[in-house]
């Protein structure tokens, strides 16, 4: 089985407080976007999981969220066999865009089809959460807003159509270390509600109006290349708001769905030419369709 990983941003992520496990309660808004892994899975008659991938910097063990998403579901049922995965990775790692937990979903969503179990999105979910507060977001997919800790999901309907300009700075932050360090008396709450509404009505300035990342208080300081970035593609035509997605470090930037092609490429090239970002993505929003700019 062949399926697609798609990858995700923060439209907005709001940190309301902070559980007895631990865990902060979050209000946020996901949103798919075109740039994915693929993942060729395959059942077998032997025993385990394996994992191939040529990326060096990815562990093809136990410590890689395919394979304990692999287990989870293959020991909760006690599958015979085993599957075979090899993992092309487009995805930035460790970039605030759940390339990780969309790799974990994918998998759940395979195993389930390759060995006929014929689970319903909901326990595939209930399944996901298990391996990580993101993951089930990415069964799911499209647009949606996160609360709890990201596992209570509210569709949204998005009318929102445009392209996403992707810069990953080298640096990386730990979002365990992001989510210690948040001073929740010194940031501005992102207007979730509103961002949902302008979502559902196709306003792309209403949405960036009331975007925010509360994560970016924490993680910008830690990494210059963020602002700086930033202030870059503010600074280029056809680009309504640029932010940072998730506990960081990948900045993007919405551009508006009539601006040229040229527009988002001159952006890609100044970004570039400026040294800061390490990885560079022109890709669209996702929410079930294909267009011409999905890489």
């Amino acid at each position: 089985m062949r399926i697609n990983a798609y990858a995700k941003i923060n439209i907005g992520l709001d940190v309301i407080g902070c559980r007895p496990d631990g865990y902060h309660e979050v209000r946020m808004i996901m949103q798919s976007i075109g740039l994915h892994d693929v993942l060729y899975v395959e059942r077998t008659d032997t025993p385990g999981v394996r994992i191939a991938t040529e990326r060096d910097d990815l562990p093809a063990g136990e410590d890689n969220l395919i394979y304990k998403a692999a287990k989870l579901i293959m020991d909760e049922y006690d599958l015979p066999g085993g599957i075979d995965v090899r993992l092309d990775k487009n995805i930035p790692v460790a970039a605030g865009l759940a390339g990780g937990s969309t790799d974990a979903a994918a998998t759940i969503i395979a195993v389930n089809e390759l060995y006929g179990l014929g689970l319903s999105r909901e326990e595939l979910m209930n399944m996901a959460v298990r391996i990580g507060a993101d993951v089930p977001f990415c069964i799911i997919g499209g647009c949606a807003i996160a609360e709890g800790i990201g596992e209570v999901l509210t569709p949204v309907d998005s009318k929102l159509n445009c392209r996403v300009l992707l810069a990953k700075p080298a640096d990386s932050v730990s979002t365990r270390y992001v989510y210690e360090h948040l001073d929740s008396a010194c940031i501005c709450h992102p207007d979730t509600d509103a961002i949902a509404e302008g979502l559902r009505e196709g306003d792309i300035e209403k949405v960036a109006r009331n975007m925010g990342n509360v994560l970016e208080n924490v993680t910008a300081p830690l990494v210059p290349a963020i602002g700086r970035i930033e202030d870059i593609l503010e600074d280029c035509d056809g680009c309504v708001r640029t932010m940072m997605s998730g506990s960081g470090s990948t900045v993007f930037g919405l551009f508006y769905p009539e601006a040229p092609e040229e527009a988002i490429k001159t952006a890609y090239e100044r970004v570039r030419e400026s040294g800061y970002a390490a990885e560079l993505y022109i890709t669209g929003l996702y929410n079930g369709k294909e267009t011409s700019w999905m890489n």
